[in-house]
């Protein structure tokens, strides 16, 4: 068994570090801190803390912060980066006025 699919391994009381207050997700504005403690809390994957803290959810889709926040996950769970499986992407989304669904298929 995955030492991450193990909810009940020991990873040691959450411990604040001096650099928890910088800021690793710029875009949503979370910090090493809030990552570490989402750990220590019980969320064991990216997807976990993506979907609790919003990492890698802002305008740059993660491409800032997605190796920091795995790196950060990986050291609390004293794993490597490698055993923890990519968060999963997704398109980002934009509203689209209910106009452009009625005139699809129209001629112009």
């Amino acid at each position: 068994m995955s030492k991450i699919k193990d909810r009940f391994k020991d990873i040691g009381e959450f411990v604040p570090q001096p650099d928890d207050t910088m800021i690793i997700c710029r875009c949503e504005e979370i910090t090493k801190g809030e990552i570490r403690k989402a750990v220590h809390d019980g969320m064991f994957t990216i997807t976990e803390i993506r979907r609790f803290l919003r990492t890698g959810m802002g305008l740059c889709q993660g491409q800032t912060c997605g190796r920091l926040v795995k790196g950060i996950v990986a050291r609390e769970l004293k794993v490597s980066p490698m055993e923890l499986e990519p968060a999963v992407s997704r398109a980002p989304m934009r509203p689209i006025e209910m106009k452009i669904f009625g005139t699809e298929g129209k001629e112009a």
